[in-house]
């Protein structure tokens, strides 16, 4: 006569089958996990919550260091889809001219785009280095010749107009964007000098009043920036790119397009 099992070994053996069943295709097998839901802003920010002065600014810097990186050959097809045309898939919105272009026509040549550091590079000499030089909160898509009239100059008001660009205007040592990407310049400087304070090999980047900055790791000029930023608030292209770069590619955000009022809480 069989003796009967041990009660406690009955759940673990049905188990046992069941799993068996599963592999030999008997019975459905169970449904992954649901991924895990996108992370809002203000899941992102709980941190730094209730900080001001200096500890949100060291806050937010630890905050926003905590990213992946890519490679500046990365950078191409990252633009692609950061800088998608919302009307037309196969193109890239270039910044300073506003021209939605296709995304295969971009390189060196006339009328190509490529890469613009918002931050100049040459500001700290950081170049095309993993780190600044492939952040992509301060990589934009601009058509390849006004880039070059761009160069490495500071952002302030006046000059006379870019005629490839027109609302873009330059003089000797600064470069004024388009009205509707003002605020999106300035944002991206701001990024720039909270997320690199030279504490990690790179570059400390700080911003002042100055133009002609040349080869140090400083922006300016602050207080036209500052305008540029309350003139132009954010706006759907500039925080759907600001999500795509966090969920997509460096998993960090831009908290000056999140959080506008810290830009005055920080200067």
């Amino acid at each position: 006569m069989p003796h009967p099992l041990p009660a406690a070994r009955v759940p673990a053996l049905l188990a046992a089958a069941a799993a068996l069943a599963c592999t030999a295709g008997l019975l459905p097998a169970a449904a992954a996990p649901p991924p895990p839901a996108a992370q809002t802003a203000g899941d992102y920010y709980q941190a730094v919550a209730g900080k001001s002065g200096p500890a949100l600014r060291s806050a937010l810097h630890a905050l926003i260091s905590e990213q992946s990186t890519l490679s500046y050959r990365q950078v191409w097809d990252a633009l692609k889809t950061t800088d998608e045309d919302p009307a037309d898939p196969a193109s890239v919105v270039l910044l300073y001219t506003g021209r939605s272009q296709s995304k295969n026509t971009h390189g060196g040549g006339a009328d190509e785009w490529n890469r613009e550091h918002v931050w100049a590079k040459s500001h700290g000499g950081f170049g095309t280095a993993t780190g600044p030089g492939t952040d992509l909160h301060h990589l934009r898509p601009t058509d390849a010749s006004v880039n070059s009239t761009r160069g490495n100059k500071d952002f302030d008001n006046g000059g006379t107009p870019v005629g490839e660009a027109p609302g873009n205007r330059t003089d000797a040592d600064s470069f004024e964007p388009r009205d509707a990407v003002k605020g999106d310049v300035a944002r991206m400087i701001f990024y720039m000098a909270v997320r690199y304070d030279g504490g990690d090999g790179h570059p400390d980047l700080e911003l002042n009043e100055q133009v002609s900055n040349g080869s140090v790791p400083l922006h300016g000029r602050l207080s036209v920036l500052k305008q540029w930023h309350q003139q132009d608030p954010p706006d759907a292209f500039e925080e759907r790119r600001n999500q795509l770069i966090h969920d997509r590619y460096q998993h960090n955000r831009n908290p000056f397009i999140d959080h506008p009022e810290w830009v005055t809480a920080l200067w």
